[in-house]
């Protein structure tokens, strides 16, 4: 097994170094995480792809889910049984992260996937297509350090394709927008970019937009599951129900992930303003410094909405999300998320009171 071919490259061995400085004496190789299934992981490494789990030690020193291995992570390992088991000690410093909150009121990080150079915003071109939550999820991956590529996927159900596309490329300025067709096989060429050797991509999106397909047909193998789309809604079924990396056959590496039902945003780095960047330039000619967009006199976001430069449902995404963001970074949600970390390992504490959604209304 050669792990250069899941992206171990100078880079990684500089910080296995450090790492290797800041762990106890032992025999220690590096491997990358290609699956998670809760308590255990599958591993690649010198020997092959074998189950680990995580040293007692290493389990004590974590406080928060989003401190926890992920898929795509260089861990240290050490081996077991002959090889056929290993043991994770540490996890080597990541380059990209991308995150979520957790579904429902719990304030905890969720690793969606790591160190990831592209990732993949994954939309289906039927009437599941939404510009507004592909905003969301341009926000979060602005966040993650990864470069945001948009995949409009099963081109062949969509008539209208090029209106479609002009739209997502309106709402996501800078972005590279992409049509595919698995069935046709249709626009392939366009991503070779990205998944070239060492590269590693990874796939995101609701479900039903074609994650899985994606994979099958850009690795040219039946590698994932994959289910019809329900009739009448054209929302999808979960296909997919743990994060997996593969490598492709053109070298690259990529994950896919189970689709999302809803996606909550974690802490902003940034991304907000990434992801409506046109809003961000309209607003250093308001008129006031800290204008909210709403009401202001000499507001020249406002302007731009009555003038139809700026479409309105993107004013108010955007003020949502803003708003969203700001309850995420307030001093009752981080007292909240000391509290869990603080807590005995095992379930984090739910929030009483308001529900999370009720608590950001009134926020």
């Amino acid at each position: 097994m050669n792990i250069e071919q899941y992206g171990w490259n100078e880079e990684w061995k500089m910080k296995w170094n450090e790492k290797l400085q800041q762990l106890e004496a032992r025999i220690l190789e590096p491997g990358r995480i290609v699956g998670d299934f809760g308590s255990k992981y599958r591993v690649t490494a010198s020997t092959g792809e074998i189950w680990g789990e995580l040293s007692g030690k290493l389990r004590h020193s974590l406080s928060g889910s989003g401190e926890y291995p992920a898929v795509g992570d260089w861990v240290a390992l050490a081996m077991q049984d002959g090889g056929e088991h290993a043991v994770i000690h540490g996890v080597l410093p990541r380059r990209s992260v991308i995150s979520r909150k957790v579904a429902g009121v719990t304030q905890e990080e969720q690793i969606v996937a790591s160190n990831v150079d592209t990732l993949f915003l994954v939309s289906a071109l039927n009437d599941d297509f939404n510009v507004r939550r592909m905003e969301r999820y341009l926000i979060m991956a602005w966040n993650s350090g990864a470069n945001p590529v948009i995949l409009l996927t099963k081109a062949d159900l969509c008539t209208d394709a090029a209106d479609k596309i002009a739209e997502m490329q309106l709402a996501a300025p800078g972005v590279a927008v992409h049509a595919v067709s698995a069935l046709l096989g249709d626009g392939r060429d366009e991503l070779l970019p990205y998944i070239g050797r060492g590269q590693t991509v990874a796939l995101t999106g609701s479900s039903g937009c074609g994650k899985s397909t994606m994979v099958n047909w850009l690795s040219g193998q039946n590698l994932q599951l994959t289910q019809d789309i329900r009739e009448g809604d054209s929302r999808g079924r979960h296909t997919t129900t743990h994060r997996e990396l593969f490598v492709l056959p053109d070298g690259g590496i990529i994950v896919d992930t189970p689709g999302m039902r809803e996606l909550q945003l974690w802490e902003d780095d940034g991304g907000l303003n990434l992801a409506f960047g046109d809003i961000s330039t309209l607003a250093a000619d308001c008129r006031f410094s800290d204008c909210r967009h709403v009401r202001e006199e000499g507001c020249a976001v406002l302007e731009a909405v009555a003038s139809g430069v700026l479409d309105e449902k993107r004013l108010l995404n955007y003020r949502k999300t803003q708003k969203e963001l700001l309850f995420q970074n307030s001093k009752e949600v981080k007292q909240k998320r000391k509290t869990a970390a603080a807590s005995v390992k095992g379930t984090p504490p739910r929030a009483k009171g308001n529900s999370w959604q009720r608590v950001l209304e009134e926020y």
